[in-house]
């Protein structure tokens, strides 16, 4: 794949970059490998000084790298603003946060005479250079959730970025330079996926997030393996959204929908599958299919747009597979299902019925606005339902019964469980999945440590 900015609301190619070369590539892991050695010992201080500089500036610079994304990925233009907002929020949270994040920590059993000590406490340092290896759907909120806490706990960041958003990557090592970041910091590496190999056998590098397709986190983790590298993987999923007779079931009708649609559908933590009690299923699926219905989709840069394009031609094709395949198979579309005439990657929001275990849909991750529906007799069908899937991302559950909440809470296979509301990522809450979504935790004070080196240290009597 070529290293582009290419338009997905028409097709045209806008720029296109040179791959970095092995010299190039020799010199920046020199220079992280180098920085380390100095910004590990800098204080929590600084450090948080730095990243608030850098909060200011994305915060200036909000509007003119939101038309960037766009350009480059096709989200609504207002959405990118979001993510811009965002993703500075993330770093003050963590700029003020990450010293009492990272403190010194005592054994829970105060008293260590028995093994001969006085004193044993816990702490936690930084590894090295971080190799994160990012999508483009979320281009700047994916690359700084990894870098405020990595940062913040005196590592590096080597990023390589999706090869659709260059432009969103090469502004945000401008970013932290800008800041005041020390060179080598953070560092943009401009080449295909075919060089991240190479990279992650490098001994410099310590260690490598990757937030992207189950493929791609399977060649990094077997290559982390063989090397024996800390990796946190965050991959595909299909979140169920379970909606029970107790629950406010046009509120969840209208949620369902932006949560169905956020990203023009391109989300990991996006509800795909609507798994809705027969009691209310008739109601509800018709309330969603109307305000699916209703959004309005069209050039990504108008502000009143709300479904753009998808992000590429493959990614649409990919989709309308899935669709066809469910409709060969029984599955009814209640609204959306055809590929719209003209240019750009546009796919209407979709509602497919009747969805069967044995469709390709049913069992693969739907990644642009199409929505399925499910009917379910009772909670133990609705959570065998919810559970149906090789991924274990995320989940909502609309209900009122605290009984229930309870045994979705208990019973869910998933690395989060929102109850009467949508997934949602936020500094402050741990961010991962089970199954086939991966393993490890971004965010909060669990996600700062993932990279860190937590020793023991212990005092003799």
């Amino acid at each position: 794949m070529p290293i582009a900015t290419v338009n997905p609301a028409n097709g045209e190619t806008l720029k296109t970059y040179e791959a970095m070369g092995e010299e190039e590539l020799e010199r920046r892991l020199q220079l992280a490998e180098a920085t380390f050695r100095t910004y590990r010992t800098t204080a929590f201080a600084e450090r948080a000084r730095l990243l608030n500089r850098a909060a200011d500036l994305l915060d200036e610079d909000a509007p003119e790298i939101a038309r960037v994304m766009t350009t480059e990925m096709g989200k609504p233009v207002k959405q990118a603003r979001a993510e811009a907002a965002k993703c500075a929020k993330a770093m003050r949270w963590y700029a003020e946060r990450a010293e009492g994040l990272l403190a010194d920590e005592e054994p829970a059993e105060p008293d260590v005479t028995d093994s001969g000590g006085s004193r044993a406490l816990v702490r936690y340092r930084p590894l090295g250079p971080v190799l994160a290896v990012m999508p483009w759907n979320f281009p700047l909120w994916q690359v700084v959730r990894f870098a405020a806490p990595a940062l913040m706990a005196g590592n590096v960041g080597l990023l390589k970025h999706a090869s659709n958003v260059p432009q969103t990557a090469l502004y945000l090592e401008d970013l932290f330079h800008r800041a005041g970041f020390p060179e080598g910091c953070f560092q943009t590496l401009l080449i295909g996926s075919g060089a991240v190999d190479d990279i992650l056998r490098d001994d410099r590098v310590k260690a490598a997030t990757l937030t992207g397709s189950e493929p791609a986190g399977r060649a990094v983790a077997a290559t982390s393996g063989q090397m024996v590298k800390k990796t946190v993987l965050e991959l595909g999923g299909s979140d169920p959204f379970v909606v029970m007779p107790s629950a406010d079931v046009d509120r969840a009708a209208e949620v369902a929908v932006t949560a169905r649609v956020q990203n023009n559908g391109q989300s990991c933590i996006a509800a795909k599958r609507f798994i809705v009690h027969t009691d209310v299923y008739d109601r509800f699926a018709e309330r969603f299919a109307e305000g699916m219905r209703a959004l309005k989709v069209g050039d990504p840069l108008e502000e009143e747009t709300e479904v753009g394009p998808l992000a590429s031609e493959s990614g649409r094709d990919d989709l309308e597979e899935l669709v066809d395949d469910a409709r060969r198979g029984g599955a009814t579309a209640l609204c959306g299902g055809e590929r719209p005439q003209g240019p750009g990657w546009y796919y209407p929001p979709t509602v497919l019925a009747g969805v069967t275990r044995e469709m390709r849909i049913h069992r693969e991750e739907a990644f642009g606005p199409v929505a399925t529906l499910y009917r379910a007799g009772d909670l133990d069908e609705a959570v065998l339902l919810a559970n149906d899937s090789p991924f274990g991302l995320s989940s909502n559950v609309w209900t009122r019964d605290e009984a229930e909440v309870d045994r979705f809470v208990r019973d869910l296979e998933a690395g989060g469980v929102f109850v009467n509301g949508m997934t949602a990522s936020h500094p402050a809450f741990p961010f991962g999945g089970v199954k086939r979504s991966g393993y490890g935790r971004e965010l909060s004070g669990h996600g700062i440590r993932e990279f860190c080196n937590i020793t023991t240290v212990w005092h003799g009597a």
